[in-house]
């Protein structure tokens, strides 16, 4: 499994606007091959500030599957223009996990 993460910073003003494109574009991630869940979190600090993170199968399935889709660019219509600056995406994988 593999973790994107990206850090979200949203123009002045458009937070309500965009939590419902995102919304709406939800649909869109999660119904790619290899997407396994994804979560919107809003940053209690800093107005406009959001952080995504996306679980997929693998690597390829975002970078090749998702990016390289006519999805994506349905995907980059609904959101691309709310962000100021233009978001860095980074992926991760699990070192370790928690042995309860």
């Amino acid at each position: 499994m593999i973790l994107e993460a990206v850090m979200l910073q949203v123009k002045e003003g458009m937070e309500a606007e965009y939590e419902e494109a995102f919304r709406g574009a939800s649909e869109i991630i999660s119904s790619m091959k290899g997407y396994i869940s994804h979560e919107l979190q809003r940053c209690m600090e800093v107005e406009g500030k959001y952080l995504l993170l996306v679980q997929w199968e693998t690597l390829e399935d975002h970078t090749i599957g998702f990016r390289q889709s006519n999805e994506y660019q349905e995907w980059k219509k609904k959101l691309h223009n709310f962000y100021d600056p233009f978001p860095t995406v980074e992926h991760f994988e699990k070192v370790v996990s928690p042995t309860f």
